[in-house]
């Protein structure tokens, strides 16, 4: 099995992005490109991230009324990601036309709540209850649309994979034992997630805000 971290490359500046991958590529899996990345780079940054050959996870969070979803990840096909997130919160109409417009080879996954929030903040929304139980409604939303699998907390895999025992779970928000939190609110280490049930974890600044990049990727790597 190929290495399950997902190198979250969250910056606009292209060749520090290559330069930065070229020196951790053999401690990682694949890469997360998030919107950051996306918005800055378009297909053109794809394509050459492409280049170092590893899985593409397209982490756009798509959310919109269900034909323009389906139009969008059409828009994608070309770039071939492994791995693309819509919002599971759009519904199953939406989440059942975004499936049907990936490709064969793309994973189509579900965000169901942010690491960001708590029951605080979801209270603020108008949601009633815990981070667990609006994961466990969003997950069923998308276990019966034909999803691919979801992203959740490493707080909520574990009950997330009992339920759905053959789902892809990304985790994402996972940090180092020792490590910032930073504007996470639900963490757990990678090996932990992974434990519970994770199929891949996506790890950001732990490994890009490193002195040594590549050490911090080994590190975390020999973990798991």
């Amino acid at each position: 099995m190929s290495c399950p971290v997902y190198l979250a490359i969250d910056m606009t500046d292209l060749d520090a992005a290559n330069a930065l991958v070229a020196r951790v590529r053999n401690h990682v899996g694949g890469l997360k490109l998030g919107l950051e990345f996306f918005c800055h780079n378009g297909h053109h940054g794809v394509h050459e991230m492409a280049k170092h050959k590893l899985p593409i996870f397209l982490d756009l969070k798509l959310h919109d009324i269900p034909n323009t979803v389906a139009k969008a990840v059409q828009a994608l096909r070309p770039l071939e990601p492994a791995i693309l997130t819509v919002h599971a919160s759009g519904g199953r109409a939406m989440l059942e036309d975004a499936k049907a417009a990936a490709g064969i080879h793309t994973k189509v996954v579900a965000v169901t709540v942010l690491t960001s929030l708590d029951a605080r903040d979801l209270a603020a929304t108008g949601i009633e209850g815990t981070p667990h139980d609006q994961v466990r409604r969003l997950a069923g939303i998308a276990r019966r649309a034909g999803l691919d699998g979801i992203v959740c907390s490493g707080a909520e895999v574990k009950a997330a994979k009992k339920e759905w025992p053959d789902g892809f779970f990304v985790v994402p928000g996972v940090r180092p034992a020792n490590s910032t939190v930073g504007d996470q609110k639900r963490v757990v280490t990678p090996g932990q997630a992974m434990a519970d049930g994770a199929s891949i974890v996506v790890i950001g600044r732990p490994i890009t805000k490193a002195e040594d990049p590549d050490l911090a990727a080994r590190a975390i790597e020999a973990t798991l």
